[in-house]
């Protein structure tokens, strides 16, 4: 005769071991329900709270020429640094420029 959770309890049952299993296992399938609502959501295709974070790495930044050369520059400085030099080789960048609007300076005077 299989008595199933009945043959793990206490022989002598009072009102308030069997009210105390009651709430106990109302509990578990409150626990449990959630559980299968929270499953259905899923299967459904709707997003539930736990579930709100982005998949995926975030896009990655596009960093403008200037920029990249600005980090480049501050590289150099520190690896000179870091080496032992005063100071990193400067650019060539902007002595260009001012090479340049020298340039278009000068022939506007002669003329």
């Amino acid at each position: 005769m299989d008595r199933g959770i009945l043959a793990y309890m206490p022989q002598k049952l009072t009102n308030e071991i069997i009210a105390a299993a009651i709430a106990g296992f109302e509990a578990q399938k409150k626990h449990i329900d959630s559980q299968i609502a929270e499953l259905r959501e899923m299967l459904n295709g709707k997003r539930t709270e736990k579930s709100a974070t982005p998949e995926g790495p975030a896009p990655k930044r596009k960093v403008s020429a200037a920029a990249r050369r600005r980090m480049a520059l501050g590289q150099k400085r520190r690896w000179a640094m870091i080496k032992g030099q005063s100071e990193a080789p400067q650019s060539a960048g902007p002595k260009k420029a001012a090479v340049k609007k020298a340039k278009t300076k000068s022939p506007a005077k002669a003329a």
